[in-house]
């Protein structure tokens, strides 16, 4: 384990399908909370294009906030996220009837620090699957994860830059982009060929299952 990760080394996966599930805006609500965090801090956050830097302005003189000033809200958001984050729209539901039939692990993108509370927030709601924290690229540490492995494997995101990782490192994974925010979701980028979009954890639910043969 990197001393950019945390959780890493506690997974032991079983001789059985692995789901490999994102957190932030997949598993759980991020952009509505998010947004309500700043407006609390006298800023908002603008759809005007999918990301952060550029969009988060003042609500007293609509001044953009440096991307500095953007990485620091999301650092002090999510060392409270016990506060502000709640799951996405079925996906507590969804990912226990797939772990009838696959281990799952939950992969986020978050500074290490904030991995007790992260932990805290998902037990919270139901979802105790095993965690890991990262700053490193995804694609390598599903592959090292996985292994030499013959089960099939599920990754789920809702950033290309991770979807594309995984698939060049993990190229035997079946991908699939899921955001919960419809607004900033309507503004994602094309994730092109091999990576399959979907609208709900309905259909996540389905797709994986059908995937898996289960």
């Amino acid at each position: 384990m990197t001393k950019n990760s945390k959780g890493l080394s506690d997974i032991k996966l079983r001789e059985r399908p692995l789901i490999v599930c994102d957190i932030d805006e997949v598993a759980l609500e991020f952009v509505t909370p998010f947004s309500a965090y700043l407006r609390a801090q006298g800023y908002e956050l603008l759809p005007r294009s999918f990301r952060l830097a550029g969009n988060v302005v003042s609500l007293q003189d609509g001044s953009e906030a440096s991307p500095d000033r953007v990485r620091a809200f999301l650092d002090s958001f999510f060392a409270s996220q016990l506060d502000w984050q709640t799951p996405a729209d079925a996906a507590a539901a969804s990912l226990s009837a797939l772990a009838e039939y696959a281990d799952i692990v939950f992969l986020t993108a978050m500074p290490p620090r904030h991995y007790g509370a992260r932990r805290a927030l998902l037990d919270r709601h139901d979802m105790p699957f095993p965690l890991i924290a990262t700053e490193d690229a995804k694609g390598p540490l599903i592959r090292d994860l996985h292994g030499a492995r013959q089960h099939p494997i599920v990754f789920i995101d809702d950033i290309l830059y991770n979807l594309r990782s995984v698939q060049e490192h993990v190229p035997q994974a079946r991908t699939l982009q899921y955001m919960a925010n419809e607004v900033f979701r309507g503004m994602a980028p094309d994730p092109g060929n091999g990576v399959t979009q979907a609208a709900h954890w309905s259909e996540i639910e389905s797709i994986v299952l059908d995937h898996i043969g289960a």
